[in-house]
């Protein structure tokens, strides 16, 4: 392994996941480092892991046998919840990628940030949004695997520029990323405003249907984009009404 690669710990929860995404899952980890701990945790003698149970093998991800203990209480959580704390502690890794769809590992995140480690979240839309948000970067699995979105014709464009515009949140964090790597012209780097934004909030742009975080600024109407050489420049488009020229 890489030195310089980090160590990734995936932990997924098998029972609040889909096993057909585990390919798009890997290599999206991959992009982030190494995945030197694979994990699934659930009751492997339940038929609704299956699918999972097929996955296994193949992806060197070791199964964690949970039996559940009570009806209605899912003991898997609280084997993974204790397994990521185990690992934090033990300092053997730099980072976490969570697989669920489940709200109940929102406080685990939190803990593994505040010891400056980031978790990537993997998740299936259902996701309660306080996950979704204390994460270091959530990505919808449903928008894995898929080609970037393209409005056929002006019409589907307008209206994906009004859905896009009508996301305060969205706009909000756009809107302050901006602003704050914008110089005295009003104009900032892409790169700059990207790094606002993770400093910030999770914001995935395949989760709007974008390949390309520049993709999804321009589809939102709201801001000027151009190129200059190899870089992109932003700029909030309400900045010309107050009178700076660029």
């Amino acid at each position: 392994m890489n030195p310089d690669e980090k160590r990734i710990a995936l932990l997924i929860d098998a029972d609040n996941a889909p096993a057909s995404k585990i390919d798009v899952v890997l290599a999206e980890v991959a992009r982030h480092g190494v995945a030197n701990v694979r994990r699934a945790y659930g009751d492997w003698k339940s038929p609704r892991l299956q699918q999972w149970e097929a996955a296994l093998h193949p992806h060197a991800i070791r199964p964690m046998q949970q039996f559940a203990y009570s009806t209605g209480k899912n003991a898997a959580d609280m084997a993974m919840v204790i397994d990521a704390m185990d690992l934090l502690s033990a300092g053997s890794v730099d980072a976490f990628a969570l697989v669920s769809s489940d709200a109940d590992f929102t406080p685990l995140v939190m803990r593994i940030l505040a010891n400056g480690l980031k978790v990537y979240g993997f998740g299936e839309r259902k996701t309660p949004e306080p996950f979704v948000n204390a994460c270091s970067l959530f990505t919808y699995v449903e928008g894995l695997g898929q080609s970037s979105a393209s409005p056929g014709n002006p019409l589907e464009k307008d209206r994906g520029s009004k859905k896009l515009s009508g996301d305060t949140r969205l706009v909000l964090l756009l809107r302050n990323a901006v602003d704050a790597a914008s110089g005295d012209d009003g104009w900032a780097h892409l790169a700059g405003v990207g790094q606002q934004i993770n400093n910030q909030a999770s914001l995935d742009p395949r989760n709007y249907g974008y390949r390309k975080l520049s993709d999804l600024i321009e589809a939102t109407g709201l801001f000027d984009l151009r190129r200059e050489q190899l870089k992109f420049l932003v700029r909030d488009k309400r900045t010309q009404t107050r009178g700076v020229s660029g």
